[in-house]
């Protein structure tokens, strides 16, 4: 009796932690024909069109296996356009999902094959097609945020998909990592020189094209407090224990990333010679 009523303990805990385990997955209509897929704290978006299906990044092969079950759900037409954000794994793997039907699409900088997949298409600068009705506009961002990541329009929607780059009411990811600060916010100025209304980032809620300026502010006006403070004598800790950010205390990941952004900021002015 004792050994079942251990191995039912066992049992019930694996299933607890499975179901803990478990990712928030979903698919959300953005506007018209444009949809956003979640899977935990990543967000890619698709449209259906009279055509087919155009996919972004597939973020994992099982968030990809789970967006071909719902787009079926929606429409019996197959996938034909799979288009990268840019190609770091955590929102690019999974792509052989869809590359059976799909022409699939990638900034030029992007490598050879991303998570096994070879794009059949590459742009440099800007990229715009028509498809089922949809206009898709692409804009290659520069460097910043990895060598290529773009910007997605869709018309008549005027929906933008922009990752990593940009969030909204959100801080920057952790220390900056990998990232060249000042070229961040030459690609989030490219994004506010595009033509749209609704932005959907690959991180957080849903918002507008002015969210992307408030984001950039934050960035610029982080690096002036951090560069002023390191100018006038202060230490990195004394950065991180004064400098004043209250003002974006109800942003998404404040109080976990106010402290990395600050050190991040820091780092990259000194490994830069921004100071």
């Amino acid at each position: 009796m004792l050994k079942f009523a251990i191995s039912l303990l066992a049992v019930l805990s694996c299933a607890a932690m499975a179901q803990a385990q478990e990712p928030k997955r979903a698919v959300t209509q953005i506007k018209g024909d444009v949809y956003r897929l979640q899977n935990n704290f990543h967000f890619s978006i698709f449209v259906v069109t009279k055509d087919g299906v155009i996919v972004t990044d597939p973020i994992n092969s099982d968030a990809a296996t789970f967006l071909k079950s719902e787009i079926a759900k929606l429409t019996n037409a197959p996938v034909t356009h799979l288009i990268y954000s840019h190609s770091h794994g955590d929102h690019a793997s999974g792509g052989a999902e869809f590359a059976d039907t799909a022409t699939v699409i990638a900034q030029q900088n992007a490598p050879e094959q991303i998570d096994g997949v070879r794009p059949t298409i590459r742009f440099s600068d800007k990229m715009q097609f028509e498809h089922g009705g949809k206009s898709i506009e692409l804009t290659a961002l520069g460097s910043g945020h990895g060598q290529d990541l773009i910007a997605m329009v869709i018309r008549p929607e005027n929906v933008a998909f922009v990752v990593d780059a940009v969030s909204v009411n959100r801080l920057p990811f952790r220390n900056f990592p990998g990232t060249d600060v000042a070229g961040v916010i030459q690609q989030i100025k490219t994004v506010e020189a595009l033509d749209f209304e609704i932005l959907a980032p690959g991180h957080g809620s849903m918002g507008t094209k002015a969210d992307a300026t408030v984001h950039r502010e934050y960035v610029e006006g982080l690096m002036e407090a951090v560069k002023s403070g390191l100018k006038s004598g202060n230490s990195v800790d004394q950065l991180v224990e004064n400098l004043d950010l209250s003002k974006y205390a109800e942003w998404g990941s404040y109080n976990q990333w106010r402290e990395p952004n600050i050190r991040g900021m820091a780092s990259w002015l000194e490994k830069s010679g921004a100071l």
